[in-house]
């Protein structure tokens, strides 16, 4: 395999793909513009999507319905409220940053992803796992990135796996893939 034409986005689809079976529900924390939202639809029996911006929602809704999908629920709501919504699930998937062609000024911030990411670790079952890009560029992500660095460096080893992926040779801050399964 070569990765020369990968980056942190594509290396989660792989990811997601090869893990996710049609019986599992799915949560996307970070709906954004529905691309997770959509694919994870595809790929499970159900899917809750979160997130705090009604432009995101309604974007995410308009694609679901393009593709003729009706296994989504979607949230607006903070991602660190997703337990009020789902009591367990596969997979959760985050995409931490600001909305691709919205608001530079609405971001993600290290406090309720934080939040967000130990609520997902309480829904996962062993063998379930958190799939985070970490989008840290331009003025608003380093604090978060850094702050979720540090959190996920604490994780008990014992309980959890996390592995983390970077283009460390690439220009422009490279978004990070960060996978953390829950062990058995």
């Amino acid at each position: 395999m070569t990765y020369y034409d990968k980056n942190a986005l594509k290396l989660s689809h792989e990811y997601l793909k090869k893990h996710i079976n049609n019986d599992d529900i799915c949560v996307d924390a970070t709906m954004g513009r529905g691309r997770d939202t959509l694919l994870l639809c595809n790929l499970a029996r159900e899917v809750y999507a979160f997130d705090i911006q009604e432009e995101a929602l309604s974007s995410t809704k308009r694609l679901l319905e393009e593709n003729g999908i009706t296994n989504a629920h979607l949230i607006l709501d903070s991602h660190h409220n997703l337990k009020s919504y789902v009591k367990s699930a596969k997979c959760v998937v985050f995409n931490l940053g600001f909305l691709p062609g919205g608001d530079h000024s609405i971001f993600s911030h290290s406090d309720t992803s934080i939040k967000a990411i130990e609520a997902a670790l309480d829904i996962i079952p062993p063998d379930g796992f958190v799939s985070i890009c970490s989008y840290y560029g331009g003025d608003t992500g380093f604090e978060e990135r850094d702050n979720l660095l540090a959190f996920l460096a604490g994780l008990d080893s014992k309980k959890y796996t996390v592995m983390l992926h970077s283009f460390y040779n690439r220009p422009n801050c490279p978004p990070l893939f960060i996978v953390i399964e829950k062990n058995h």
